[in-house]
């Protein structure tokens, strides 16, 4: 694997249909051993999943990390909260935005970079129905353009 290379283990396809990305970080996540070996063999769920601020430091909350099965006892819970790291700085950027009206830390994607377990952390607003119904139209055409460039390539008999 190069380097900086992303090698991913999850991604929250339902955040991006349901909220608005405004701005995106990469954080690092506070694990204990089974939970990297579970992360590797692809036993991960971001479904639910949100970051919190509290006391100066971010948590990752209802990220689901199955049991690693060979790690009997040293299991964690699997919807622990977990912290993320982050530099000071951009945590105190993101407490001071996420106080403004509607918006919230979601996660976007999990993993490995250069051997270790990172989060990309939206900083994202709800959307509202009318622009989920934009959205679902929007997909709709592009299928539709596709469907018919594609019919077009090919040669009747």
């Amino acid at each position: 694997m190069a380097q900086g290379e992303r090698r991913v283990i999850a991604t929250n396809r339902r955040a991006r249909f349901e909220y608005e990305v405004l701005d995106s970080f990469e954080a690092g996540i506070v694990l204990v051993g089974p939970e990297v070996k579970s992360l590797r063999a692809g036993k991960a769920n971001l479904g639910d999943a949100y970051a919190v601020i509290r006391g100066g430091e971010v948590y990752l909350e209802k990220l689901h990390i199955g049991a690693y099965e060979p790690a009997t006892r040293a299991n964690a819970e699997p919807l622990r909260t977990r912290k993320l790291l982050l530099h000071r700085r951009e945590i105190a950027k993101l407490a001071g935005r996420v106080t403004e009206r509607g918006l919230t830390l979601v996660p976007l994607s999990l993993y490995f970079k250069d051997g270790r377990a990172k989060v990309e952390l939206a900083l994202a607003r709800g959307k509202r129905q009318l622009d989920k119904r934009e959205t679902l139209k929007r997909r709709e055409h592009e299928r539709e353009a596709q469907r018919a460039m594609r019919g077009r390539g090919q040669s009747r008999r």
